[in-house]
């Protein structure tokens, strides 16, 4: 196979098997070479044909909570009262720009995925 931009889903298989093929190459070798450019190929059509969006805040919050064992007490000094973590944490109130900076710095988090916005459960 030429290595030359991934356009197709045959190619993109293709590659994905040549990769296989070429995953125990010794490092510094041509096939390595090869199989550093041909993921770099791979990656580029997956970023464009199979995008990841980023993670609801409040499922990516509870996601950080469980991993790393973290309480909504925890949250207090980020987000507030416990009122206030609760109303947060059950979207009845949206996260601010000062909780999430608080967030991203205390609990070293990406801001950009607790920034993005997301539905509020109504009131009754």
């Amino acid at each position: 196979m030429t290595l030359r931009p991934i356009r197709t889903k045959r190619e993109h298989q293709a590659a994905l098997k040549e990769i296989e093929a070429l995953w125990e190459a010794p490092s510094g070798s041509p096939e390595a070479d090869r199989l550093e450019v041909l993921t770099l190929l791979v990656e580029a059509y997956e970023r464009e044909h199979y995008p990841i969006e980023a993670p609801d805040p409040i499922d990516f919050l509870q996601h950080v909570m469980e991993s790393r064992a973290i309480t909504r007490k925890d949250l207090e000094p980020y987000i507030g009262s416990r009122a206030r973590v609760a109303e947060v944490m059950n979207r009845v109130r949206p996260l601010t720009l000062d909780m999430i900076r608080r967030l991203a710095s205390g609990l070293n988090l990406p801001a950009d995925v607790l920034i993005r916005g997301y539905e509020l459960k109504r009131a009754a």
